[in-house]
């Protein structure tokens, strides 16, 4: 079992940057695939990236690549989302999740941990 923690979110003006971090606890850290999502008011939730145990996959929502960058560190239990070129579009609850699995999935439902979001306001 592993659990998530968030953090790095805040107010930025558009065309800004952001890193989000997500920070695990347990030791079979780097056997779990780990995955960003996002949810804005009123809307459902949407996956924005994902990256396998090893990082040696990544995946992107076309929404988001070639802005955003997902990237891990293992020995640090830290998988980190560069995210740059914002938009309000961006603006939600960014979540990161995690699954015991060496197959990277941008699918939520396949993703059994969760932390508890931190938020990102893009002004425009």
């Amino acid at each position: 079992q592993v659990q998530l923690v968030e953090s790095g979110g805040g107010l930025v003006q558009a065309g800004g940057s952001l890193t989000l971090s997500c920070v695990a606890s347990g030791r079979t850290f780097s056997s779990y695939a780990i995955g960003w999502f996002r949810q804005a008011p009123g809307k459902e939730r949407e996956s924005v990236a994902a990256i396998s145990w090893s990082g040696g996959w990544t995946l992107y929502a076309d929404s988001v690549k070639g802005r955003f960058t997902i990237s891990r560190d293992n020995a640090k239990n830290t998988v980190s989302l560069q995210m740059n070129s914002l938009k309000s579009e961006d603006t939600a609850v960014y979540y990161c999740a995690g699954r015991a699995d060496t197959i990277v999935t941008m699918t939520s439902t396949a993703y059994d941990y969760w932390g508890q979001g931190t938020q990102v306001t893009v002004s425009s």
